[in-house]
This record gives C-alpha cells, sequence and structure tokens, in this order.
C-alpha cells in the first residue's frame, strides 16, 4: 500500500498513569494529564530511547499522551493528531469494570461477550473509533518524513494500529497486553509489517 512507504520503523509507547488512576479507570475521551509516577514511567522510557533518533513524534491530542511525547521526544516537537484520540467511552468514563458492572449489567455483559462492535452507551462504537484510528494512521503516514518515528498513544488506539498494520484477527488484536508505559516496535519488511517487540515494560 503507498501510504506505508515512507517509515521503516515505528515506536509505539502507551503513556503513563495519570491522575484519576487509568490502571484501573477507563478514561477515553476526558483529557486528564499524567500523573508524577507517570511522569517517572516516561523518564524510563526516555532513558531505553534516549539513543533512537526519531524522524517525527505524534501524539493524540490529548494532554496525557502530548505531556508523555514531550517528555520522551525531547527536543523533537510533538505533532498532535486528533484522530488517535483514545475512544470515547460516554457513560462509563472515569469508571472502573466493577463500578461499570454494578451500573450496567445488561451491557456490562454484552461488553464482555463481544467487543468487536460495541456502542458504549452516550459514547463512541467500537467499530467506528478503530476505522477513525486508522485512517489517521494512513494519512500520517502518507505523509510522515523517511525514517523511525515514534508515537505516544493510549492503549485502544496502539491495540487498533497493531491490529491493521500485523494483521491481527479480533481475538489477537483482543489478547494484546499494553501496559502503562510499555514500548511496541514493529519494522516494515518485503511482506509488509513485522513485529520486533511487543510490550516491553522492563524498563519501568
Amino acid at each position: 500500500m503507498q501510504s506505508l512507504h515512507h517509515a521503516s520503523r515505528l515506536i509505539l509507547v502507551r503513556h503513563g498513569e495519570t491522575e484519576g488512576q487509568s490502571s484501573i479507570r477507563y478514561y477515553g475521551r476526558t483529557d486528564v494529564p499524567l500523573s508524577a509516577h507517570g511522569c517517572a514511567q516516561m523518564r524510563c522510557v526516555q532513558r531505553v530511547l534516549a539513543g533512537q533518533r526519531f524522524s517525527r513524534v505524534y501524539a493524540s491530542a490529548l494532554c496525557r499522551a502530548v505531556e508523555a511525547a514531550e517528555i520522551i521526544g525531547g527536543t523533537t516537537g510533538v505533532t498532535r493528531v486528533a484522530g488517535f484520540n483514545e475512544i470515547d467511552f460516554g457513560d462509563w468514563e472515569g469508571l472502573t469494570v466493577e463500578e461499570i458492572a454494578a451500573r450496567f449489567p445488561a451491557l456490562y455483559a454484552r461488553w464482555v461477550r463481544d467487543r468487536s462492535d460495541f456502542h458504549y452507551p452516550g459514547g463512541e462504537r467500537t467499530r467506528a473509533f478503530r476505522t477513525r484510528v486508522v485512517a489517521a494512521l494512513h494519512d500520517v503516514l502518507a505523509a510522515a518524513p523517511t525514517g523511525d518515528l515514534l508515537f505516544v498513544l493510549h492503549k485502544g488506539v496502539i491495540r487498533s494500529i497493531l491490529m491493521e498494520l500485523l494483521r491481527l484477527n479480533e481475538a489477537a488484536r483482543h489478547s494484546l497486553v499494553l501496559a502503562l508505559g510499555s514500548i511496541h516496535i514493529v519494522s516494515r519488511g518485503d511482506g509488509g509489517w513485522i513485529a520486533e517487540v511487543l510490550d516491553r515494560t522492563d524498563h519501568l
């Protein structure tokens, strides 16, 4: 595909912990900043990637991703892409799994069974979200400079990107582990994109 001919490697980083505990709460559109711990996680990522030269650094338009990208990228400017914003969880924003199960038992049961095309109440549909992320990915890669690119993003966004580039099915996508502060690296080969590193966390 022509839109994927520029970049040779993509380094994908999930942002760190946020105020309000994004490790246990569902924050999508809510623009929560990194916590002190999340900033420390991003400094750990920065040390691991310190010898890496990036042609460009991308983040979503949400402050937690932008802050994280600025810590990791250093003097390299951050390009904000709203298409990479996390999914809108609607009425589930800021809730834990336990709170969601208690307040929305029927919807929660449906969500557990099948998330491939789930519509979050008052929020976004998962299929539309993935379409948005993939469209943003191809737009970015079509215009990106040659070389390695850094993307500092959200769990659902990274999952959708890996699903697209690695041609994963829904089960494989759902099985991906993406810890806060994790690093994922994919590179372009003759037959398409391949995974070099998935969910690296030994730096944290």
